[in-house]
Formats: C-alpha cells, structure tokens, sequence
C-alpha cells in the first residue's frame, strides 16, 4: 500500500508523485512476496470512461468457425466512429449468431457461413491512459495489461451463479465509484463515476472544519452510513486547529454529513442501472466493495435507495500467502489485477507464476486471450503514436 496523492477521481494528475507511489508499493510487494517484479497489470479508472453496444458481422470461408474468424470478427466490430481523443481499451463480446442462430456462447468449431457478434465496447480518453502508462514506465515497469477496474473487481468478489442471475458490482473507491453490470455471466453494462470515499472525507473535513487526516481517522473509526444506526450518540474529540482548544461533536453528527453524499452515489449507480435496462433481471442484488463499502450501514442504504438485496463482497477464492490481509472489499480491485494476470497468461506468467524465472531483456510478448469464455479482450493498440508501437509486441489483439 501507498497513498496515492498524484491521482485525483481516477486519473493522474501528478506524475512525479504517481511514479513514487508506484514505486513504494511495489517495492512493499516485493519484499513480502519475495520476488522480483519486471511488470504489472494496471488498472484504469476516471469518469472519461464509457461504453456502448456494436455489432459485427463476416463470412465463414471453410464452412466450419475456428479461432482466427472469431479474432476477424471481433476486429470488425471496432470498426466504429470514434472521436480522436479517445482509444477502445475492451470489446467484450455478448453473444455470437451463426447463421442467425442466437445465443451461442462460443462459436469456435461450428458449422456455419455467416457469424455475427453483439459486443460491449469499453473506451476511454488517451491521455489518460498514456498517463497511466507513462507512470508505469517511468518507475521502471512493462506494463503488461491495462484493464477496467470494475471488470478486475468483479474477478475477486463475485460468484458465477451471481453473474447468471444477474447482478450489479458498485466498486466504492477513493476517487471513483465502478459498476459493472452482468447477466446470463457476462457483462452487460459498465461505469465510472467520480464522486466516492474521497467526497465523503472532504465532506468532513469541510463541515467540522478539520484537518484532511482528522476527517479520513474519523470516518473510518466513527462513520456510519444511516442516522438511524447510531443509537448512543458518543461524543467525540477532534483536535483544535492552530493552537485552539479541543472540540467535541457527537457520532450522530458525523452520520448526518456521510449519509447524503453515499445516497447521492447510490442515486448515480442507480440511474446507471436504469441505462442498463437489465434493472429488472438483477436476482442476485447488488454486491458492495471497495473502501467505501466498510463503512457500516452502506449495504443497508443501498438495499433502501436501490430496492435490491445488497451485500458486502470481499475477495473470494484464495488459498495460502496473505489471504487474510487481502480479505477486506478494499483490495478488490488489487486481488482482481492479479487473478486477471494468471487467466490471461500475462507476462507468460514469468512475474506471477515462477517467480524464480530471470528477467527478461526484451519486452514481454502476450499470450493470446481466449476471445469467449471469460468475455476479456484487451485492445489497448493505438493509445496514441508513442505507446501504439510497443503495446502492439505485448498484445495479441482481438
């Protein structure tokens, strides 16, 4: 862990200091986990994300689908006016039709002369994902996948029989909130708002007139996300500023100024959740995580403002080393990263899986990433002239 002063709501705005919190955390990372690192998975965020539906079609030439239609297709359908200033990151394929057949989930090894695809097109602004770059870079690190932050959470936190009932992810971060929407296990709809457990510490700040640090301590040993909850109403001190005495505000005061801003970002999840138009089809509810999530109360909130059942996700599926220091919603999105990497083969593996494997010279060349199955396909080519060259070797684009 570092703190992370160089980002603001998700997007670098520093990048000396961004490059020093790279640098400690990794660093942490090392020395705990004993091994070298060569390269990371990044993970992008900022309310410059958005997402849209496309759809592509090619002719089968054999008669019988393989790998290399389903790529050929997936490329046709980035085939779609975008302004300048933004670059695909994800195309996350929906469903595949062969020959007007519906619903086939893969297509690979079918007969057929016609396939078409219904694809989830995740782009961002490219400035801030060079940025992002950059800062990697510049702390001495390939990077060798950059992914939406709402899809690496869900890796940790959700459960597939969720993903196939239906079910919305609200990732509560420091700078920004992530959703991400699935159904029939696979995603549907994605988001990123700008107002989360940021706001609600400068809330604080700025209503009890405290230093940031104060209001960040009081949020996380006092805070409460309903009024309702706080039935003894403790007084608590908060130290005067420049030299003035001491001051006392009671637990229920704190509450009256978190509750607002959480319901106002349940408010946004859920007019994202109406954009979706699968509001009906959400059977699993709504899973919390993130730093937000902990404070208490806030799955109760969401479940009121959002009329679904709601719970706490914490990472799932781990066995052995830190489990139980990663076990907090507030790694999700970490825990995520790294389980992304050992699906997609990232770096070969070298950096995750045999840690005992030297450094590679040259630059880290991506396996292929299943098109189907796990509904990933990264295509970060062409985040302007500079990185589009190099991520080109790390990247086998779908």
């Amino acid at each position: 862990m570092a703190e992370s002063e160089g980002l603001n709501r998700g997007v670098v705005v520093n990048i000396d200091k961004t490059v020093d919190a790279v640098k400690r955390a990794i660093s942490e990372a090392e020395h705990a986990a004993g091994i070298e690192t060569q390269s990371v998975v990044v993970g992008i965020a900022g309310d410059h994300i958005q997402s849209f539906q496309s759809r592509g079609v090619i002719t089968v030439a054999g008669g019988e689908i393989d790998k290399g239609d389903v790529t050929r297709l997936l490329e046709d359908t980035k085939h779609v006016a975008m302004p300048a200033d933004r670059e695909i990151l994800h195309v996350l394929p929906q469903e595949f039709i062969v020959d007007g057949q519906d619903g086939v989930a893969d297509p690979i090894g079918m007969s057929g002369v016609r396939l078409e695809a219904n694809v989830h097109i995740i782009t961002g602004l490219v400035s801030a994902a060079k940025n992002v770059y950059r800062c990697i870079e510049k702390a001495g690190y390939a990077v060798d996948d950059i992914v939406l932050e709402p899809l690496a959470s869900s890796h940790a936190v959700l459960h597939d029989d969720e993903k196939e009932v239906g079910v919305v992810l609200v990732d509560i971060g420091g700078g920004t909130t992530d959703i991400a929407i699935f159904e029939d296990k696979t995603i549907r709809h994605t988001a990123v708002v700008a107002v989360a457990g940021n706001k609600v510490t400068d809330d604080l700040r700025k209503g009890l007139g405290i230093l940031h640090d104060q209001a960040e301590r009081l949020k996380r040993e006092f805070g409460v996300a309903l009024v309702d909850m706080v039935e003894e109403d403790r007084e608590i001190q908060i130290p005067g500023i420049g030299g003035r005495p001491d001051k006392s505000i009671g637990q229920s005061t704190l509450a009256q100024i978190i509750q607002p801003r959480l319901e106002e970002i349940l408010e946004f999840v859920a007019i994202e959740i109406k954009r979706s138009g699968y509001g009906r089809h959400l059977s699993a509810g709504v899973v919390l995580t993130g730093g937000g999530a902990l404070i208490p109360g806030t799955a109760d909130l969401a479940a009121e403002i959002l009329g679904l059942e709601a719970r706490v996700g914490r990472p799932l599926g781990l066995a052995g080393g830190l489990v139980e220091e990663v076990d907090d919603p507030k790694y999700a999105t970490g825990v995520g990263l790294v389980l992304h990497g050992l699906r997609t083969g990232a770096g070969r593996g070298a950096s995750l899986v045999a840690p005992e494997t030297e450094a590679v010279e040259a630059e880290p060349v991506r396996e292929p990433v299943e098109a189907v199955g796990d509904g990933y396909d990264s295509d970060p080519d062409g985040l302007v002239n500079k990185i589009a060259s190099r991520m080109r070797s790390w990247f086998d684009e779908l």
